[in-house]
């Protein structure tokens, strides 16, 4: 025992992670369903297991079975590399900059080197050194030259991505990718330091306690799923817009993310905005509350002292999100969640209400609203008319750019036709089966 204490240590440590996300993930009745962190985590324990057999083999050379002590090395360097090329991909995941072509030049040196480990493995040799014995050779190298690789472009994807990833989440990250480099280039340079299981369970310990954490995960769910109740309730005061906050936020997603694909937006649309918009589209019409039901619920077109009181309603949201929000402890979504209340009947012209805002002046995340909420509001069946045909709609935003909407927006969400019409059609049969159930 006395050459893999840390090993011993390390897998403790993993173990308890293990225990912990299994049960609380139990505990909130969710199955676990083979994601990118379970594998690792699995593969973090073989790494460390075969690692710390191996600490204890090389050092045993005398009484090991020569060919039990190649297999082991074997499963210990293509555990390794595995969970680190497994760290890679989960980056690209987290970065949204995971490739939907060219998927092969990513896997491809990975299995590569597994195979050459394999075929060479018969190659591998051992030093004894001044505080223990250590394994080198081709598979050795091989494994860990691969290993360095996948760690550089791990750290390069987070670098190049670092406005995607979530503010909040940036420290832990850089910390885990510090130590797992350090970890790497000491383990490369001085081999008989035996210390790779420290840098995976830095690593796995970083992701699991900051991003995977079942607990955190369904508190931000629970927090969704309040704002969306709030929002319903609102909703349901208005017998005109059955359904509406649950579109326009998904057309508010479909946007955003085809309106990243602009250079101009790449930096400005990071995941963190973009997850805030997603929470604050639904309360863009909070300010309904405040509007009396006669003229909410009224079956026909309102006069102008009916429509002045209606427009009140962009005011009087953002004062309850300025008001209600004020200790929610997360500033930028409470702005924006505002700024898409007050602001998304703004017009790109400058003669919408409630200010008068033109152009840029105009917050993005309102003039995204803008486009979901007028399409939506054309596109399905009101009290005092039918709706309109798709066609029609999609012409009514286009008619709409330079005047109404901003261009890059409403360009965007023109370009997403296809997927826009599957999530109306999906709504559409969803509320016929809705309303054949109420029938039966």
């Amino acid at each position: 025992m006395e050459f893999c204490k840390l090993q011993i240590g390390c897998l403790a440590v993993l173990l308890y992670v293990a225990l912990i996300y299994s049960k609380e993930y139990k505990h909130h009745h969710v199955n676990l369903k083979g994601t990118l962190f379970d594998k690792m985590l699995v593969l973090g324990i073989l790494s460390v297991i075969f690692d710390g057999a191996t600490a204890y083999t090389v050092n045993h050379l005398d009484t090991v079975n020569p060919v039990l002590n190649a297999i082991l090395h074997m499963l210990f360097l293509i555990s390794l590399d595995a969970v680190i090329f497994l760290l890679f991909i989960y980056m690209l995941f987290t970065t949204g900059s995971y490739p939907q072509k060219g998927r092969l030049l990513v896997y491809a040196p990975f299995v590569v080197n597994v195979v050459l480990i394999t075929a060479t493995i018969g190659s591998i040799d051992y030093v004894q050194g001044e505080i223990t014995n250590y394994s080198t050779g081709f598979p050795a190298y091989a494994c860990f030259s691969m290993a360095a690789v996948y760690v550089i472009l791990t750290c390069a994807t987070f670098i190049k991505r670092w406005n995607y990833i979530e503010s909040h989440k940036r420290t832990s990250i850089i910390t885990y990718l510090l130590v797992l480099t350090l970890v790497t280039v000491l383990q490369f340079f001085m081999r008989e330091a035996l210390i790779t299981s420290i840098g995976v369970t830095v690593f796995i310990l970083g992701i699991y306690l900051n991003q995977e954490d079942p607990a955190l995960k369904e508190l931000s769910r629970y927090h969704g799923e309040m704002v969306m109740s709030f929002a319903n309730l609102i909703e349901d005061r208005d017998n005109n817009t059955g359904g509406h906050i649950k579109r326009t936020s998904m057309y508010v997603g479909l946007i955003a993310e085809e309106l990243r694909k602009n250079e101009k937006y790449k930096d400005i649309l990071t995941k963190d905005y973009i997850t805030n918009l997603l929470k604050a589209a639904p309360m863009h019409d909070i300010g309904k509350i405040s509007v009396p039901d006669a003229i909410l619920q009224k079956p026909g077109k309102l006069t102008d002292e009916e429509f002045a009181v209606m427009k009140l309603h962009a005011e009087k949201g953002a004062t309850i999100i300025r008001e209600s929000f004020r200790n929610l402890g997360n500033e930028e979504y409470r702005q924006m969640a505002f700024e898409v209340a007050r602001y998304h009947h703004e017009k790109w012209n400058g003669k919408g209400y409630p200010v008068g805002l033109k152009e840029e002046e105009i917050p993005l995340c309102a003039r995204i609203m803008a486009v979901a909420d007028v399409f939506d509001a054309v596109s399905e069946k009101r009290c005092y008319r039918d709706a309109m045909p798709l066609d029609k709609c999609f012409a009514i935003i286009e008619e709409g750019i330079g005047r109404d909407f901003d261009s890059d927006v409403a360009q965007a969400f023109l370009k997403i036709r296809d997927k826009v019409e599957k999530v109306h059609a999906d709504f559409a049969a969803e509320a016929e089966q809705q309303v054949q159930i109420t029938q039966a």
